[in-house]
C-alpha cells in the first residue's frame, strides 16, 4: 500500500457489458461508413459460392440475389470450437465470443484451456475480482517462446489465478434446484458440475484421477475454426482441409485446386483467394490478416512482388502482465539454426510498479506464511545467431505494457539489428525497455541472470 485503501469497491457487470457492447457498434457504424464513402456496396447477408465466379446470398429477410466476380476473396475469420466429445460441453459452455454478451455475473469461472485467448480472459476476470481457474492438458501457450510462455504462467499465479495442470474435462451437469423453471433466477445462480480426469503418478505407474468441481461459468478457449463449411467452396473445386483451412499461394493467396497444385507464380492458379483466419500455416492475426488483404490487393491491381515476412510479425499476449514477442522463439531457433549458433541473452527483475511499493503475492500462492515476495514479474530476451554477427533473431518481453514496448522494437528486427546495436542504445530511465540496452547475461553462460535491486529494467546510480 502506498497510502491509500478501500473495502467497498465493487466492480458492475452489468455495465461493464454494456459498455462493450456499445463500443462494438460504435464500430462496425465505422465500418459500414468507411465501406459506403470507398464506394463499396455491402450487403448484411449471408454467403455462399453457386458456380464459377458466382456468389448467392441471403439476407436476414429471406431476400436473395446473385453477384458475378472475377475474383472473389474468402476472409470469413474463425470461431472458437467447442468440443462434442464431452457431454454437456455445448449445451452449457460459452466461448470467448460470448463472454461480453453475458447478461448475468459470471459467477465462479473455469476457463478450459492454455491459449492466449484462455489466459487473456483469465486474466481479466481475475483483475475484476472474479474467481477463475484455468484447466490446462499440458502446457500454456504453445509455441510461443518456452521460458516466456511459463513466466507469464507463473506471474499470474502469483497474483492469485489458479492453474490445474493436467485436468481434462470430461462431462459437465447443470444442478437445477427443486422447482427450478429455468427463470430469470436460476440464471442468475447457475450451478454446473464439471467432472475431471487427471493423470496423476505414483510408484506404480500412471492412473487416472477422477474429481468433480463447482462453477458458475465455463468457457472453452480450445482453439477456433475457419468460418468455412457453409460456403460451398469444394463445388468450383477448392479445396478444404478437414478443420475448414484453405491452402493458398504465398504470392497471391489464391486457393489451391483440386488437381491443380498452388503455384507461387505472378499467374493466379484459381479466382478464388483467401487471407487470414482461413487460411492454413499462418499466424491467426488480425494485422496479419490485413497485411495479406493490402499485398493481394496491391499485387492484383498495381503490380506489386510484396511478400508478408511472417517471421518479423511482432504480437502481445494481453495477461494482466503482458508478453510481447517479434522474431523466433529460443526453440524455433535452435530447431533452424542448431543450438551451438544460438546464443541466449537475458534478464529478469521486478517492474517498478512492483519493486516500489513491494507488491505481495495473493495469498492462494503463498506456500507458507512468510512467503509474501512477489518474484520478479518481467523477463527480456534476446535470442542472437551467433554465425551471423550475432543478428537477434528474438525479441521476447514478458512486463507491463508489452505491447507498446515490442512494437517499437519490431522495427529493429525487421532492419536486421544485431545485438551491439542494442548495446549502442542510451536507455530512457527508469523504464523497463532500458533492460535491452544493457543485457549482458547469457544463458550459456549458467551465472544468474535475475537482478538485484535496480530501478525497472535499469540501474541506479
Amino acid at each position: 500500500e502506498i497510502g491509500g485503501s478501500g473495502t467497498n469497491i465493487k466492480h458492475s457487470w452489468e455495465s461493464l457489458v454494456s459498455a462493450v457492447q456499445m463500443h462494438i457498434k460504435s464500430l462496425n457504424f465505422g465500418y459500414r461508413t468507411g465501406l459506403r464513402k470507398a464506394g463499396v456496396e455491402y450487403q448484411n447477408a449471408y454467403a455462399r459460392i453457386k458456380g464459377d465466379h458466382e456468389v448467392e446470398f441471403r439476407r436476414k429477410d429471406n431476400t436473395t440475389g446473385v453477384i458475378k466476380a472475377g475474383r472473389v476473396l474468402i476472409a470469413v475469420g474463425g470461431r472458437p470450437y467447442i468440443p462434442s466429445d464431452i457431454p454437456g460441453a455445448r449445451e452449457f459452455a460459452i466461448t470467448s465470443d460470448d463472454i461480453f454478451s453475458l447478461r448475468r455475473h459470471p459467477g465462479k469461472v473455469l476457463v478450459v484451456g492454455g491459449s492466449y485467448i484462455a489466459l487473456e480472459t483469465a486474466g481479466f476476470l481475475h483483475e475484476i475480482g472474479i474467481d477463475v481457474e484455468v484447466a490446462v492438458r499440458s502446457c500454456v501457450l504453445r509455441g510461443f517462446d518456452r521460458q516466456c510462455a511459463d513466466k507469464v504462467e507463473e506471474t499470474m499465479r502469483n497474483m492469485g489465478v489458479k492453474f490445474l495442470k493436467g485436468y481434462q474435462p470430461k462431462n459437465i451437469i447443470e444442478n437445477k434446484k427443486e422447482g427450478d423453471d429455468g427463470g430469470k433466477a436460476a440464471q442468475q445462480q447457475q450451478q454446473l458440475s464439471v467432472q475431471f480426469e487427471i493423470a496423476a503418478s505414483n510408484k506404480g505407474g500412471e492412473r487416472i484421477v477422477r474429481e468433480t468441481r463447482e462453477y458458475n461459468t465455463v468457457l472453452f478457449a480450445t482453439g477456433r475454426r475457419p468460418d468455412t463449411s457453409s460456403l460451398n467452396l469444394e463445388s468450383v473445386g477448392c479445396e478444404v482441409q478437414s478443420n475448414g483451412k484453405l491452402t493458398v499461394s504465398e504470392t497471391d493467396y489464391s486457393v489451391s485446386m483440386r488437381n491443380k497444385q498452388v503455384a507461387d507464380s505472378s499467374s493466379p492458379t484459381s479466382w478464388v483467394h483467401a487471407v487470414g483466419d482461413a487460411i492454413a500455416g499462418k499466424p491467426e492475426l488480425t494485422p496479419v490478416a490485413i497485411r495479406q488483404g493490402e499485398t493481394l490487393a496491391r499485387r492484383l491491381f498495381k503490380g506489386s512482388n510484396e511478400l508478408v515476412d511472417y517471421d518479423q510479425v511482432a504480437t502481445t499476449v494481453f495477461t494482466p502482465t503482458e508478453y510481447g514477442s517479434v522474431g523466433l522463439s529460443e526453440e524455433e531457433a535452435v530447431k533452424r539454426y542448431g543450438a551451438e549458433n544460438i546464443e541466449v541473452y537475458l534478464s529478469e527483475f521486478s517492474s517498478l510498479e512492483h519493486a516500489a511499493v513491494h507488491r505481495e503475492k495473493h495469498i492462494s500462492a503463498r506456500e507458507n506464511a512468510y512467503d509474501l515476495e512477489m518474484p520478479p514479474n518481467a523477463l527480456s530476451k534476446l535470442v542472437c545467431r551467433k554465425s551471423d554477427d550475432n543478428r537477434v533473431l528474438g525479441f521476447h518481453f514478458v512486463g507491463p505494457n508489452a505491447g507498446e514496448l515490442t512494437q517499437g522494437f519490431a522495427l529493429a528486427l525487421a532492419l536486421g539489428a544485431k545485438k551491439r546495436d542494442f548495446d549502442k542504445l542510451v536507455g530512457i530511465h527508469p523504464t523497463d525497455a532500458e533492460s535491452f540496452t544493457s543485457l549482458s547475461v547469457t544463458k550459456s553462460s549458467g551465472e544468474s541472470w535475475v537482478a538485484a535491486g535496480g530501478c525497472g529494467g535499469g540501474k541506479c546510480g
